[in-house]
């Protein structure tokens, strides 16, 4: 019965939640298991080595609670860890960076004939540093034209509720006021920046089509599913509240867990109702 088995999903923090969501959204049958490192984080200022440790360990943890696959929804895992994970479990493992990458291409393709394949990325200063995006962009379509740029602050704003503040319009100016005249399609390459999508597009103009990676990993893990025999027939309940008042997802943390349900209601709608403070290294895992 492995389609009833849930889908395993890891980030250095509360990010991911937007990949949980999309997820969700496209798979209401699905049950899932979250596992923020908010202990850890954040990733981008580790090496690649730590990276690549940590993801495992996290993706070994979640391993154990029976997934029939893995998301890995943090940008620097999904940039440097994702071969390092691959190799230490046995099931399919998708990441964000990829699916995003591949969303961009088709985007800026459907703009038709004014579109000269003029793709922007908004991401960390780790994930671009990394250029992870540029290498799946131009592995998609060799043709593109790719302009990175950092939004470090685009996190904090999301995290403290400040998405629709005047503060997040002038710091989005301060970023991309010219940034739209130069490209077709953006991609948000950080899981947090979908929380502040309005005003982004408000600040790049209404021409350039925005790619949600998380959005678009969750249309690829569909296909994923469908294509291994493992999606989940039974319907789901259809809402999310429903579905964490149910006892349906689990959520575990490395710290922080009081933060992380409140940054949680934000980005979902509601606090999850199983929540749990874990450890993913040494022998003595479970916290409380």
């Amino acid at each position: 019965m492995l389609q009833n088995l849930p889908i395993g999903i890891f980030d250095s923090g509360v990010g991911g939640l937007t990949v949980y969501r999309a997820l969700h959204e496209h798979l209401p049958n699905e049950r899932f298991v979250y596992l923020g490192d908010t202990a850890r984080v954040p990733y981008g200022t580790k090496s690649l080595a730590t990276v690549e440790r940590y993801a495992v360990e996290n993706a070994r943890f979640l391993a154990e609670h029976e997934i029939k696959l893995l998301v890995v929804a943090c940008n620097t895992a999904s940039a440097l860890a994702l071969p390092a994970i691959r190799a230490a479990l046995n099931i399919d493992v998708a990441g964000v960076i990829g699916p995003g990458a591949r969303a961009a291409v088709a985007g800026s393709n459907q703009a038709g004939s004014q579109s000269s394949k003029r793709i922007g990325v908004i991401a960390t200063e780790s994930t671009v540093q990394s250029g992870a995006y540029t290498q799946a962009i131009r592995k998609a379509d060799s043709a593109a034209t790719i302009v990175e740029r950092a939004c470090p602050l685009f996190v904090p704003l999301a995290e403290e509720g400040w998405a629709d503040a005047d503060v997040a319009r002038t710091i989005a100016q301060t970023y991309l006021k010219d940034l739209g005249s130069q490209i077709d399609t953006l991609v948000l390459g950080c899981t947090h920046y979908p929380i502040l999508r309005n005003v982004i597009q408000e600040t790049v103009g209404e021409q350039v089509a925005l790619i949600d990676s998380g959005e678009a990993t969750a249309i690829e893990v569909k296909g994923l599913l469908r294509e291994k025999g493992l999606a989940r027939l039974t319907p789901g309940t259809g809402a999310l509240e429903r579905q964490l008042c149910d006892d349906l997802d689990h959520f575990y943390v490395t710290d922080a867990a009081e933060r992380f349900s409140r940054v949680a209601e934000r980005f979902l709608g509601s606090k999850p109702e199983r929540l749990e403070a874990v450890e993913v290294w040494g022998e003595d895992r479970l916290r409380t």
